[in-house]
């Protein structure tokens, strides 16, 4: 065998995703010499000749020819009456080069060779994907689910690597089976036992803010600015926004005509409500906005502590905490201030329609209490629990928790 062709040798090679021809010829081209070296002690004059196009590989040995018995290293000089014998022309001071074949290695060190390649091809292609997503963390990534287990989701990406999504960085709404197309953002990569470990999330604020860059050109072109994003995954997000440019209503361009943009984010987070408002240094003002859609009467900022006590009227109480607390949970985030909410004084003899609670009490238990005539909170409360439970088909649990949501009311 005169020469070795690498790739009909090797044609497991052809199938590494993330590792380009040169950078595998460069490998096999060093474990060759390390065969050399092994062989002969040395590889320095050893020239190793990889053509990159076909995957040939030659290897030729250079040794000077000296007088019979002046050789001092077999393995760089070679005798007269040795190579003359393999070539009648040579003389001393001469360089005889010879070709080496693949058989004269030996099977056992081809094999040897062959599994050193493997290895180091395989820890090179590893080494290219992980700098590869190191360098994507916080862009999406639309993979295949692969595989879902109860704690995690194998997702492979379109040159079938391998992504984690584990269950707590999945929207509690989120349903895969294998066979579905996923987006999600990529978190972190780190490496694991020298393996790259590449984990995705659809619960980040950063995935909601690439969405937003794929629906709104001007965010994507820099028009708008995203200052910050909040979320309750799967409940509710907040997202602020400015425009350096006057000209542009920059929560109208992210809602877009008739909630056109908005509405492939919000399907894509399993109906997760976004309330989109205009960003400013007006602390007031921006909590203001972020308690959106209750209107409030006034604030009182403490800026040293970063509190701020707000005041609304009674119908409006409910809608500024929202269901579970979310909205005025998010509002503090998103400002960084701690909010209180108070009644409006001088409220307190006004009654409150009891669908201003559909937050905190779920539609059929206000549609049972309106049934009986009690369409506001004191008609409720009006009344004992006994004499309520009698009137509708609600159990004594559940209208005492409903009585302690409306009595919070007035308190």
């Amino acid at each position: 065998m005169s020469n070795i062709n690498l790739i009909d040798s090797f044609q497991e090679f052809k199938d590494f995703k993330n590792i380009d021809r040169p950078t595998v010829i460069s490998v096999l081209e060093e474990v060759f010499r390390s065969m050399l070296r092994k062989k002969y002690g040395t590889d320095e004059n050893c020239d190793v000749i990889v053509n990159p196009d076909n995957g040939d590989l030659e290897i030729w040995r250079t040794r000077k020819v000296m007088e019979d018995g002046f050789s001092e290293d077999d393995d760089l000089e070679i005798e007269l009456a040795e190579v003359k014998q393999l070539d009648p022309d040579m003389e001393v001071g001469d360089d005889y080069i010879e070709q080496i074949t693949l058989e004269s290695f030996g099977r056992r060190a081809i094999l040897a060779a062959r599994q050193t390649l493997v290895s180091k091809v395989l820890e090179l292609e590893k080494d290219e994907i992980f700098k590869k997503y190191k360098d994507r963390v916080g862009e999406i990534v639309t993979g295949e689910v692969y595989q879902v287990w109860k704690k995690e989701t194998l997702v492979l990406d379109d040159e079938g690597n391998e992504l984690m999504m584990p269950k707590t960085e999945q929207i509690p709404a989120d349903y895969f089976k294998k066979g579905d197309t996923v987006r999600a953002v990529i978190l972190k990569v780190d490496m694991v036992n020298a393996t790259p470990k590449i984990i995705i999330s659809r619960i980040a604020p950063e995935f909601l803010q690439r969405l937003f860059e794929i629906e709104v050109p001007e965010i994507f072109d820099g028009l708008i600015t995203i200052k910050k994003i909040v979320r309750e995954p799967g409940e509710r997000a907040k997202v602020a926004v400015e425009s350096y440019d006057d000209r542009i209503d920059p929560v109208g361009a992210c809602v877009g005509m008739k909630g056109s943009r908005i509405h492939g984010i919000v399907r894509e987070l399993k109906n997760e409500n976004i309330d989109v408002i205009n960003f400013t240094n007006n602390i007031s003002l921006y909590i203001t906005r972020a308690l959106s859609p209750a209107k409030i009467t006034s604030i009182k900022l403490d800026d040293e502590t970063k509190h701020a006590s707000v005041y609304l009227k009674p119908d409006q109480v409910s809608l500024a905490i929202g269901r579970g607390g979310h909205n005025i949970k998010l509002a503090g985030k998103l400002t960084g201030y701690e909010i209180d909410v108070y009644r409006e004084a001088g409220e307190e003899d006004e009654d409150v329609d009891i669908e201003e609670f559909s937050d905190e009490i779920d539609s059929w238990i206000i549609d049972e209490l309106k049934a009986i005539g009690c369409d506001t909170a004191k008609s409720v409360l009006a009344l004992s629990v006994d004499e309520l439970v009698k009137r509708t088909d609600l159990e004594e649990e559940t209208i005492k928790e409903v009585m302690s949501i409306l009595k919070s009311e007035f308190e």
